[in-house]
């Protein structure tokens, strides 16, 4: 029988927010299809050391990683842990995301530029950081949100950071891809993490997201994950500057 074109074996990727939410589930199911995962993050230890555990439980190699992607420092010692320019990369899942969820007029410039800072620059940055570990057939992988093309709520810096982070992708695929380098976009939609304690209406806004839905449920970290999985094989070759989208079909329904 052949490879499994869909696993990860001998797959080297980091996760960036690899330890919570979204991220955390990537991290786990990239790790279950054979990859040695590096989760990166920068708060919360305690979520970060539960990951460690579980995954030493599990058998699976996922290591972690405590550095902020913002800074110089930060990088400096991101790249440490991946590994000198000649140790390839196999993928990089920038995951990792920060925002301020507040009405237009309770924003400020400060706002915007922290969110920029981890949201697009340091995509930006990682890629350039790690372009000499990235070989043909790697994968680069930005996750998204429905914000970047829909208007959201308390959404605004967030929503336009998303935006700005797909176009990046989108032109990226196009150089990146005579390298043999393929760049896409995950987009998720609206999934039950403890992202959503940020919105004052939380509630309100899951109910109604379940009532647009078609299947009447969310989509899953596990399916996020799977998807991310698919994104990250060589299975998927061929997809070059796409935006995949896991919202259970929300999207096509207005």
């Amino acid at each position: 029988m052949g490879r499994d074109p869909f696993a990860l074996d001998g797959k080297r990727i980091l996760v960036t927010g690899g330890t919570r939410g979204i991220g955390r589930a990537i991290s786990w199911q990239l790790a279950c299809a054979g990859a040695s995962v590096l989760a990166n993050y920068v708060h919360n230890d305690a979520m970060a050391e539960s990951l460690r555990a579980e995954a030493k439980e599990a058998g699976l190699a996922i290591q972690i990683c405590r550095a902020d992607l913002t800074s110089k420092k930060g990088l400096d010692a991101l790249a440490a842990e991946v590994g000198p320019p000649d140790m390839a990369l196999s993928a990089l899942v920038h995951c990792a995301a920060t925002g301020v969820h507040r009405p237009i007029d309770a924003l400020t410039t400060r706002h915007l530029d922290w969110t920029f800072a981890l949201n697009v620059r340091a995509f930006f940055d990682l890629v350039l950081l790690l372009l000499p570990r990235l070989r043909e057939g790697a994968s680069v992988l930005a996750v998204s949100s429905e914000g970047a093309v829909r208007a959201v709520p308390f959404y605004t810096v967030v929503g336009t950071s998303k935006g700005a982070l797909e176009a990046m992708a989108r032109h990226l695929a196009v150089e990146l891809a005579p390298r043999g380098i393929r760049v896409n976009i995950l987009s998720p939609g609206s999934i039950l993490t403890e992202a959503w304690d940020a919105f004052p209406d939380k509630e309100a806004r899951l109910e109604k997201e379940r009532a647009r839905t078609p299947r009447g449920r969310l989509a899953t970290l596990s399916e996020v994950g799977q998807v991310a999985q698919f994104l990250c094989s060589d299975a998927a070759s061929g997809i070059v500057g796409q935006t995949v989208v896991v919202d259970g079909g929300k999207g096509i329904v207005g």
